[in-house]
């Protein structure tokens, strides 16, 4: 979720009371908000030029190749086209009027996989809490840390993935393997078609797997945006064997405002 955040950023950053702005400068201000990207083109479209002076665009296209939002995180392919675009002249973070804009997102099979040995997500993955059987207290939960997740792209929307647990206490290791559809309900929601998981090659029955894998769904929600003044919607994904596309639609409410600008 934090991509859109950062994205916006960028977007909003090329935007500034210094009058007219070439594409190349605002290439720059773009750069400016990512860790790193490898390819970037900008368009920004304004008739008359100096209505940009006033806050304003027509028109904004992104393209982006390589695009890291933060180490270790790559993403293959980000473009980005808006409808108009006003800003407050006193506070270029705040928007005069929503922002609406199509967006398409490309992860590669070989970029998600480098993105799960991060040290970012490796952070988020340690010190998990599970309850296998079920029925446990806070303190009996065991914790563990996950090693060495790795998924592979299927055909019809569908992964493979694997992934060990290392219990804390005793270095003991669950080896979860399995695969799973993927759709998008709603358009918003993430969700798991027809699951297989097995632990240690032992399959696992569907109570246990909505049991480890039911919050995902919740995690994975563009609802979650709409408390900071973003609706989006996903209008097409699909997956094959080496990459994962999204398209979404985004609008921004004026009340959203971008901490730090």
């Amino acid at each position: 979720m934090e991509f859109f955040t950062i994205l916006l950023s960028a977007l909003l950053g090329i935007l500034s009371p210094g009058g007219v702005i070439a594409d190349s400068i605002a290439a720059s201000a773009i750069r400016n908000q990512f860790d790193h990207i490898e390819d970037l083109a900008v368009r920004i479209d304004s008739t008359p030029s100096y209505q940009l002076a006033r806050g304003r665009a027509d028109r904004v296209r992104i393209s982006g190749k390589g695009v890291y939002p933060i180490p270790g995180i790559r993403i293959d392919t980000v473009e980005l086209e808006t409808d108009p675009i006003a800003v407050n002249l006193n506070d270029f973070s705040e928007l005069k009027q929503p922002i609406q804009a199509g967006v398409r997102l490309v992860l590669t099979q070989a970029d998600l996989n480098q993105a799960l040995q991060s040290e970012v997500v490796a952070n988020k993955l340690r010190d998990l809490s599970l309850d296998f059987l079920g029925g446990a207290t806070a303190q009996q939960l065991q914790r563990y840390d996950v090693v060495n997740p790795q998924v592979e792209f299927l055909a019809n929307d569908r992964v493979r993935f694997q992934v060990s647990l290392k219990e804390q206490q005793t270095g003991d290791q669950v080896a979860i393997t399995g695969e799973t559809g993927l759709a998008i309900a709603s358009g918003k929601q993430l969700e798991l078609v027809n699951p297989d998981v097995r632990i240690n090659d032992e399959s696992l029955p569907p109570e246990l797997v909505a049991l480890l894998f039911g919050g995902i769904s919740q995690k994975i929600d563009l609802s979650n945006l709409q408390a900071s003044g973003i609706t989006a919607r996903v209008l097409d994904f699909r997956l094959t064997d080496d990459r994962l596309s999204v398209a979404a639609f985004v609008r921004v409410e004026p009340g959203f405002k971008l901490s730090g600008n």
